[in-house]
């Protein structure tokens, strides 16, 4: 009996066998999808039902409620009709099973395949998806003349209504697509006789192919559970997918930071985060950390946005994946430590970008000192502000003008801690330094980070409940606030490191 595949397994298959075994065979020690995979995952949907406006008229094939075998009866039976569009069209040869996106029949009678993603760029593996749909499509008989990836455009400005047709780029891998189709047979004998034996997983070591196209949903049962790879190794060291320094000295058996050889052709960041593990103690630059701390003035205003960046803009005059604020915190601290907290929180499913820059320039006066970590983001956020926006222009590039990066003792290497494992990020610096906030930060009910940020803000403009409203709100709220306030416990400490 021929083993099943589907196009999922098929481009899963390509970057590790292994992989694919466990998806089939031994899915308990797969991790499985966090809140934000999921999200992207809906986002996806969103994307690809909104890909289908694109060929009005056509039917889609219901996904709950019937089995792969309906569906591919189905399928034939709309073709057999005359239906010119089909979503999620379903088909099955050689033990493959593919749901094409959108399958188009053209006035000539052959058919154009659409594989929708929402992505901005046409990557190599849509490509493979693709081919594995033509393979299937030509093998069973029809005349498919050409092949298409639908990505995101990045030229798109949104105006005051959505226009798909401009949201939406073909981008024709016709030809690539063909040239895969050699290979096909040779990839599927491989990936079937990989899966024949279903006691025994391949013994296939860890690499680059981890973590690309996609990190795969076995690293920690691969790296941690079979390999006892430490959360902090040569591959943090050099960034695996960019430095292939890191695979050689896995595979010479130099895995733990503190066995690289002193010998070793370094950077000099690499030699300074190699070293700092090595000493187990921090290194500490008390005349840059002065001369950081001299170039603040009083009052400063620490300043931390939250934003969404959905793939479909909302708003008019933003791109795909164009970021808006729905949300900052300020904490505004005097010389003799006292504290001032103002924040905003923008209400879901409105427009919230005037109104954000308003009250910018109302709690932040001209010419003051704005501290964030991390600058390039929020200064980023705010020129599109500005430019958005050009009665608060003036202002807010004053604003953009005088902020002073919170992160920069540490990503210039003046204040490094082991336990920041060589990053200089606030998730990293935070807990090394002020590691009581790691509490204050774990105490937070439903938002933790970022993402969560995201999440519930969405989940906000979802909820109907009163109470649920109520709650979502101070969760996001204390959350921001915390971020600021954790800033200026970060300040505290190096201005008690250099008195």
């Amino acid at each position: 009996m021929k083993i099943s595949l589907s196009k999922s397994l098929y481009t899963k298959g390509l970057q590790c066998q292994k992989a694919l075994w466990l998806k089939k065979y031994n899915k308990a020690v797969l991790t499985p999808p966090d809140d934000a995979t999921m999200a992207r995952f809906k986002e996806g949907n969103t994307v690809g039902d909104l890909a289908c406006d694109l060929f009005p008229g056509g039917r889609e094939i219901p996904f709950k409620g019937t089995t792969f075998s309906q569906k591919i009866t189905l399928t034939q039976e709309w073709l057999n009709e005359g239906l010119n569009d089909i979503y999620e069209a379903t088909f099955e040869y050689d033990g493959v099973l593919v749901m094409v996106d959108v399958l188009h029949k053209k006035s000539n009678g052959s058919f154009e395949i659409y594989e929708v993603k929402s992505s901005t760029e046409a990557k190599d593996i849509f490509r493979h998806d693709a081919s594995i749909q033509y393979y299937v499509l030509n093998g069973l008989g029809y005349d498919v003349s050409d092949v298409y990836i639908t990505i995101l455009n990045t030229d798109y400005i949104r105006g005051d209504e959505l226009d798909v047709r401009q949201l939406f780029t073909h981008v024709k891998v016709t030809d690539d697509v063909l040239a895969l189709q050699g290979d096909i047979p040779a990839t599927l004998g491989k990936f079937r006789e990989t899966l024949t034996d279903r006691v025994n997983e391949p013994d296939i070591d860890i690499g680059r192919h981890c973590k690309k196209p996609y990190p795969c949903d076995a690293i920690d049962y691969c790296w941690k559970q079979q390999r006892n790879i430490p959360e902090y190794s040569v591959f943090n060291i050099f960034q695996m997918n960019k430095n292939p320094k890191s695979v050689q000295l896995y595979k010479d058996g130099i895995v733990a930071v503190e066995d690289i050889p002193d010998t070793m052709k370094l950077t000099d960041i690499q030699q300074h985060k190699v070293a700092v593990w090595k000493a187990q103690r921090p290194v500490i630059n008390k005349d840059a950390i002065k001369s950081f701390i001299d170039s603040i003035s009083y009052p400063i205003y620490h300043f931390d946005f939250e934003t969404l960046g959905p793939a479909i803009p909302k708003f008019e005059g933003m791109k795909p994946y164009g970021k808006f604020p729905f949300q900052y915190s300020l904490h505004i601290e005097q010389e003799d430590g006292a504290l001032e907290h103002k924040e905003y929180l923008a209400t879901p499913g409105q427009d919230s970008r005037e109104a954000i820059a308003k009250r910018m320039v109302e709690d932040i006066p001209k010419d003051a000192c704005v501290m964030a970590f991390n600058i390039s983001f929020e200064k980023s956020i705010i020129r599109t502000l500005a430019d958005n926006y050009p009665v608060y222009a003036d202002h807010l590039m004053n604003i953009h003008d005088n902020f002073i990066d919170l992160a920069t003792p540490f990503q210039d290497g003046d204040y490094w801690m082991p336990e920041m494992r060589g990053y200089y990020g606030l998730k990293y610096a935070l807990p090394a330094i002020v590691p009581e906030m790691q509490k204050a930060y774990g105490d937070l009910d439903g938002v933790q980070n970022g993402e969560d940020a995201m999440r519930m803000f969405i989940k906000l403009g979802e909820a109907t409940d009163i109470d649920e409203i109520a709650k979502t709100k101070t969760a996001l709220l204390e959350y921001c606030k915390l971020d600021t306030y954790a800033m200026v416990k970060i300040l505290e400490k190096l201005k008690h490191i250099i008195s």
